[in-house]
Order: C-alpha cells, then sequence, then structure tokens
C-alpha cells in the first residue's frame, strides 16, 4: 500500500510529547485563509517555483515532453492540462527553481524511516505523530501505518481538522495515544467563510471523541479580526469545559508560509498583519483558566 506525503520532520518538539517524527500527509478538505502549509491541501502532486532562483536557462522547457512549460521572463507557467505531474522539470533544474511537492511512499519505506528513530523515542517518551494536511483523507494508509507502529510499540499522535465521516476515525482511534484536534471558528457561517466548510461534523466528532476518553489536546489559532473576539472565545470555553479535553494550544497567528502561495501561484488572502498582542494572548488563556481547563500558548 502507498500513500502520498509532502514531508518527513525529524526532531520535532511541539506535535506531541518527547522527541517526534512528524509525517506531513498530502490533501486536506479545508482550505483555511491562514493555512501555512498550502502546498498540503490538494491530494495531487504539485509544482512549487522560486522565481528568485530562476535563471531562464530553458532546461525545464527542454525537459517537459508534453510541451507544458512555458517560461516568459523567469515566470514559469504550466498547462495543468498538459502536465502529467512527472516531476522531470523539478528533477533537471540545475538551479532548485522548481520543486516537485508530494511523494508516493510506500507503507514498508514509511516504517523504515520511523524505525530509524527508534532510540530517540524511548529515551524522549517521544513518538510519531502524522499531521498534514489531513492524515484522514488517506485513511487507509493511515490506519495500516498506525497499526505497524503500535506493533512496534510506537507512541502515535494524530493532528487532525477533524472533518470526516466519523466512521473513519472508529477505525483508527484506538492505535492513538494523543490527538491534536483543530477547533478554528466557533461560529458556523465564520466557519465556511474562513475555512470552506461547515463546522458541525467537526464539533461533533470532538464530542464522541470526548465520550470515549481519548487523550486529547486542542489546538486553536488565534487570528486577530477573524477569531479573537470575546464571543469566539466564550462559546469555545463554554463548548471545551463540558468534555474531557486534557489541555487547549492556543496557537498566535503567524505568517510563516505565507512566501508558499506566489510559489503555487494561489493567493493569500490575508494582510500577514494578523498576529494578536501578547496581552490579548494573556487575556484569552485566562478565561479557559478560570474555566478548570489546562492551557499552553504555543505548542
Amino acid at each position: 500500500m502507498k500513500g502520498t506525503i509532502i514531508n518527513i520532520q525529524k526532531y520535532s518538539l511541539h506535535d506531541g510529547p518527547g522527541i517526534r517524527t512528524t509525517i506531513f500527509f498530502k490533501g486536506c478538505p479545508l482550505k483555511c485563509w491562514w493555512c501555512h502549509n498550502p502546498e498540503s491541501i490538494s491530494l495531487k502532486e504539485e509544482i512549487m517555483f522560486r522565481e528568485d532562483k530562476c535563471t531562464g536557462c530553458g532546461r525545464c522547457l527542454k525537459t517537459c515532453k508534453e510541451a507544458a512549460i512555458k517560461l516568459k521572463d523567469k515566470t514559469f507557467l504550466v498547462d495543468l492540462e498538459k502536465c502529467t505531474n512527472c516531476g522531470k522539470c523539478a528533477e533537471f533544474c540545475i538551479n532548485e527553481a522548481i520543486e516537485y511537492v508530494g511523494k508516493e511512499i510506500h507503507l514498508n519505506e514509511l516504517i523504515a524511516e520511523i524505525k530509524k528513530d527508534i532510540p530517540f523515542y524511548e529515551e524522549s517518551g517521544g513518538g510519531v505523530t502524522f499531521s498534514g494536511g489531513e492524515p484522514l483523507m488517506q485513511g487507509d494508509f493511515l490506519n495500516k501505518v498506525l497499526k505497524r507502529c503500535k506493533d512496534l510499540r510506537i507512541n502515535t499522535a494524530l493532528d487532525t481538522c477533524g472533518y470526516c465521516d466519523w466512521k473513519k476515525i472508529e477505525k483508527i482511534h484506538d492505535k492513538v495515544d494523543l490527538f491534536l484536534y483543530d477547533l478554528k471558528v466557533f461560529d458556523d457561517e465564520k466557519h465556511i467563510k474562513y475555512t470552506g466548510v461547515s463546522n458541525k461534523l467537526i464539533l461533533e466528532n470532538l464530542k464522541k471523541l470526548s465520550n470515549l476518553g481519548k487523550n486529547i489536546y486542542v489546538r486553536m489559532p488565534i487570528i486577530k479580526g477573524i477569531n479573537d473576539d470575546s464571543q469566539h472565545i466564550d462559546d469555545c470555553v463554554k463548548f471545551l469545559s463540558k468534555l474531557n479535553i486534557l489541555q487547549v494550544n492556543l496557537l498566535p497567528y503567524h505568517k510563516l508560509g505565507m512566501n508558499k502561495y506566489d510559489k503555487l501561484a494561489k493567493e493569500y488572502k490575508l494582510t500577514g498583519e494578523e498576529k494578536p498582542s501578547e496581552n490579548k494572548m494573556k487575556h484569552i488563556a485566562e478565561k479557559f483558566k478560570k474555566a478548570g481547563l489546562k492551557v499552553k500558548v504555543g505548542g
């Protein structure tokens, strides 16, 4: 069995306990305005173009058998109807101006990479975190990888937006030691506007996981002008205080992924100035603490 990933990040410290290997899956059902991994949204392989590295040498044009590439004034244009996603243009780009994002990987190959870091997991109490994108979009592959990890007694964490049929979560929840569950916008209309989907299924799945007694960290990005208002925070506090949640992680907005959008020929809908102040983050954290919830800013 094979799956599609975008990266294997070693020695991660913020995706669960201990030293971790984070596997970034490709494909996500949400299109969040602030997404810092836009290359993970599509299930298909994609091309990222770095104009500043391009010398206009034309090797990519000569390599493309489908004649799908045009290069005009160092602007890399791809005819998506002709492109077969072969990745040859990236392979032959001597300036590394073209990056082919998305790698199909065999189950055994991925497990071999994970096993390399077992000594670090044992020493630090770490393990493997599956992130993305949304790993549950490749549910069957994820299930196989999780099973192999549990056979190896490796701690597992799943970073998920929770937007999927409950049956997918039912298949894997017994193999996940920690859920890193995203809660982005509580108001459904706003959630649709800023992510492209309703949050009703997300909230319902979170309730079900809580009822099962699973270990859950809720991750909440805080974006100035979008979800840092009192109404949103109060609604989240009220909702989460009724559930079995180990911790709430408040994640202040950052613009680290902003420059990826031009490289993917995609639009970034924020200004990059939406980071909330430290005082604002402290004020929000206090509301969760007063409700008896364990809170961490960042992580």
